[in-house]
């Protein structure tokens, strides 16, 4: 009897040593599924906010507060970003205008000028004319900074010695 008992215990255990686990079955992302007719990929559920989406909205509607490491790091995205098509001083000249690819409009320009910063933020984000989205390349507190400095970029263009600060004038007019 316990032979019996032995011998079917040893059956049982290497009949669940025949299964192979990595031939199950499943659907590749992409692939047809009779299951659902169609693609193996399901939409998520109606009302499904991704992680992350509600903070990044945020950070889209909401300008952070000028300082001077936001101006740096402005400075930074833009020279990173900008620069190959805008040029260092925003003027538009940047390598690959130089190299044949539509010339962007100054920064400098009236109508830029008078344009608000979303305008700005919005253009990195959507892009507009040949200029493609940077909306996945440029994070959204990282756009802010980049108009900051286009900001400070115009500012610096066309301010006058009333602008600056009476300490920061007195050091020019001793460095003259």
């Amino acid at each position: 009897m316990r032979r019996i008992a032995a011998i079917t215990a040893l059956a049982l255990m290497l009949a669940g040593c025949d299964q192979n686990m990595d031939v199950q079955p499943k659907y590749n992302s992409y692939s047809y599924a009779p299951l659902f007719r169609g693609s193996s990929l399901r939409s998520p559920p109606a009302g499904t906010v991704a992680r992350g989406d509600i903070e990044r909205e945020r950070e889209t509607q909401t300008k952070p507060a000028m300082t001077r490491e936001l101006l740096a790091r402005g400075q930074n995205r833009f020279e990173i970003f900008c620069t190959p098509c805008h040029g260092q001083t925003g003027e538009g000249n940047g390598m690959v205008v130089q190299r044949g690819m539509p010339h962007p409009t100054s920064y400098f320009d009236p109508r830029l000028r008078a344009a608000d910063d979303q305008h700005f933020f919005d253009v990195i984000t959507n892009g507009y004319g040949a200029m493609y989205s940077y909306a996945s390349r440029v994070a959204p507190r990282d756009r802010w900074a980049i108009v900051a400095y286009i900001r400070a970029l115009q500012l610096s263009r066309h301010a006058a010695l009333s602008d600056i600060p009476s300490k920061e004038r007195q050091k020019l007019e001793v460095s003259q």
